[in-house]
C-alpha cells in the first residue's frame, strides 16, 4: 500500500509501506493493505509507518487520513516525521516554536514600520497643499 503526507509546504512522504497505524484522540487503528475505505481526522497524533521491519512515525496537528484503493492521504496543517513517536513530536513542537518566535518578532517589525510610515508622512506633510 502506499502513504502520501503533505503539509501546505508540499510533500513531506510518499512511499509504499506494509502498514499504517494512525493515532488520534479517539485511539489507534492499523490499516492494512486491502482495508474497507475510511477516513479519520487526527486534531493532534501521529500516524506509524511500517515498512520492512522498521518503523516510522509521523507527529500531525490538524490533519485528516483517508484511505481508499490501498492509498492513504494524509493532510495536515503541520507534520513531521521522527525514528520513534517522542522524537518526531519534539521536532515538531521546535520547529512550531521557532515560527511562533519568527511571527512575533514580524509582528514588532510591522508595528515599527507602519510607525515609522506614519512618521515620515508626517514629516513629508503629505496631503497638505
Amino acid at each position: 500500500m502506499k502513504i502520501v503526507v503533505s503539509t501546505h509546504q508540499g510533500v513531506l512522504y510518499d512511499e509504499e509501506v506494509e502498514y499504517i497505524v494512525a493515532h488520534n484522540q479517539d485511539g489507534e487503528f492499523a490499516i492494512l493493505k486491502g482495508h474497507v475505505p475510511v477516513i479519520a481526522v487526527i486534531d493532534t497524533g501521529y500516524v506509524k509507518l511500517v515498512k520492512d521491519e522498521n518503523e516510522f512515525f509521523v507527529a500531525i496537528v490538524n490533519g485528516i487520513i483517508e484511505f481508499h484503493n490501498n492509498i492513504a492521504n494524509v493532510l495536515a496543517q503541520e507534520a513531521h516525521i521522527g525514528k520513534d513517536k517522542e522524537s518526531a513530536q519534539q521536532h515538531l513542537e521546535e520547529f512550531r516554536q521557532e515560527r511562533l518566535n519568527q511571527n512575533r518578532k514580524e509582528q514588532v517589525d510591522f508595528t515599527q514600520k507602519e510607525k515609522e510610515l506614519r512618521d515620515h508622512l508626517r514629516n513629508a506633510k503629505a496631503g497638505q497643499l
